[in-house]
C-alpha cells in the first residue's frame, strides 16, 4: 500500500470517529429539545422563534473557524433547527401551491425538512388555515423587486387578524421546462403571470411564435407541459427532476436581480426577541395634512419609513388603507409615547408584527 492510500484509510478512519462524536451530540441535542418542548407545553409558549434562530445562525457563523463556509453552516443547522422544532411539537406549514412553486421552495429553504407542508391553491385559503389554527404557520409572497407589491396579500391582512412572524427574501431565477430536447418545438409557453411578465422580452427573442398562456401556478404550468413535447413551462428547474422533464434553458428572467420577499404569518403575535422591523396598517382622517402627520411623527423619532403603501378600502368609495413597514420595534417601551401618537393622528391603526430582518436566499 502506498502512502497515499495509507493516508486515505487513516482519514477515513477519523472522519468515521468524529461522525459518531457528531452522532452523539444531535441526540444530545434532540434530547434537550424534547425537553424544552415539554417546558414550552405547560406554558404554551410559541415552537417558532425566529430572533433566537436567527442569534444561533449569527453566533455560530461568529464562532466559525473554516474551512467550512457559511453557505454550508446554514445548511446544516437549517436542518438541525427544523428538526429540533418538529421534537417539540410537530409543525404544519402551508403555502400557496402546489407543491413546486416558488412559495413551496422559499418555505423549504426556510424550515428545512422536517416539517408538514400543505399546500394551499388560493391565497385567501393561507390565511383561512392559518387564523383557524389549521396550521401553525403560513408563507405568502409579498413583493418582487421586479413587479411590485403582491396586492391580494395586502388585502388579505384586511380580512383576517393574522400576525408577521418572520420575512425571507429570495432570489427568483426562472428555467423553461419541457418533454421535449429543443426549444424549435416549442409552441405554447405555460406559467404563472408574474413569471411570464419577469421572462418576456426572453419569450419575444427566442420564443416569439409560441403561445404564452397564463396558469394558477409555476408547478401547475409545469404538470401541463408533461402533456405534449411541443409546450413548455416558466418554471423552477427543481420540478424538472421531481416531473421527468428537460430544462432547456436557465436563467431566461430578465433581469439578474429578481427577488421576492415572503412573510412567515402566524395566529399570534410574535415572541420578543431581537426585532428589527415592525409592518402596520392604518386609515387616515379625510382631512389635508393627515399621512403627512404621520410622516413627520415617525421623522421626529428617527424611525425609518422602509415601505409605504396605499390600497382601496374595500366597501368604501375613495377611501385607501395604507401598509407601512418601519425600521424598529415598535413594542419596545422608547416607542410608547410615539405609538399613542400614531393612533390618535389615525382614523385606525393595526400592528401586523414586529420581526427579524429576513435572510437573502438565492433558491438553486
Amino acid at each position: 500500500m502506498d502512502h497515499n492510500s495509507k493516508r486515505l484509510e487513516q482519514i477515513r478512519k477519523e472522519i468515521n470517529k468524529i461522525d459518531k462524536d457528531i452522532l452523539m451530540l444531535l441526540n444530545k441535542r434532540a434530547s434537550l429539545s424534547l425537553e424544552v418542548g415539554k417546558i414550552k407545553e405547560q406554558s404554551e409558549d410559541s415552537i417558532f422563534k425566529p430572533f433566537r434562530e436567527k442569534d444561533i445562525l449569527k453566533e455560530l457563523e461568529k464562532n466559525n473557524p473554516g474551512p467550512l463556509p457559511k453557505e454550508h453552516l446554514y445548511s446544516i443547522y437549517r436542518e438541525i433547527l427544523s428538526s429540533s422544532r418538529s421534537l417539540q411539537r410537530p409543525q404544519k406549514v402551508v403555502y400557496l401551491g402546489p407543491e413546486g412553486t416558488f412559495s413551496y421552495f422559499a418555505a423549504l429553504h426556510y424550515f428545512g425538512h422536517s416539517v408538514h407542508y400543505s399546500p394551499k391553491f388560493i391565497l385567501e385559503d393561507v390565511f383561512k388555515a392559518v387564523r383557524k389554527k389549521e396550521a401553525a404557520l403560513g408563507v405568502i409572497p409579498l413583493e418582487n423587486s421586479l413587479q411590485g407589491t403582491v396586492g391580494q396579500s395586502l388585502d388579505m391582512f384586511l380580512k383576517y387578524q393574522i400576525y408577521i412572524q418572520a420575512e425571507i427574501f429570495c432570489k427568483i431565477s426562472h428555467s423553461l421546462l419541457s418533454m421535449s430536447n429543443s426549444l424549435s418545438q416549442i409552441e405554447i409557453v405555460y406559467s404563472h403571470p408574474q413569471a411570464l411578465q419577469q421572462c418576456s422580452l426572453w419569450l419575444k427573442t427566442r420564443l416569439p411564435r409560441a403561445k404564452v398562456v397564463p396558469v394558477d401556478s409555476t408547478a401547475a404550468g409545469a404538470k401541463m407541459a408533461c402533456e405534449d413535447p411541443k409546450t413548455g413551462a416558466i418554471a423552477h428547474p427543481a420540478l424538472a427532476n421531481n416531473l421527468g422533464l428537460n430544462v432547456l434553458e436557465s436563467g431566461i428572467e430578465d433581469l439578474p436581480e429578481n427577488w421576492t420577499r415572503f412573510l412567515i404569518i402566524g395566529p399570534d403575535e410574535p415572541p420578543a426577541g431581537n426585532r428589527d422591523k415592525t409592518s402596520l396598517l392604518f386609515t387616515l382622517p379625510d382631512k389635508p395634512g393627515s399621512l403627512a402627520r404621520i410622516l413627520n411623527l415617525l421623522a421626529m423619532e428617527n424611525v425609518n419609513m422602509k415601505k409605504l403603501e396605499s390600497r382601496p378600502l374595500r366597501g368604501e368609495k375613495w377611501q385607501y388603507v395604507f401598509f407601512c413597514d418601519v425600521e424598529c420595534d415598535l413594542s419596545k417601551d422608547q416607542y410608547t409615547a410615539l405609538l399613542e401618537d400614531l393612533r390618535h393622528s389615525c382614523h385606525t391603526l393595526r400592528i401586523l408584527g414586529s420581526y427579524p430582518n429576513g435572510p437573502y436566499i438565492d433558491l438553486p
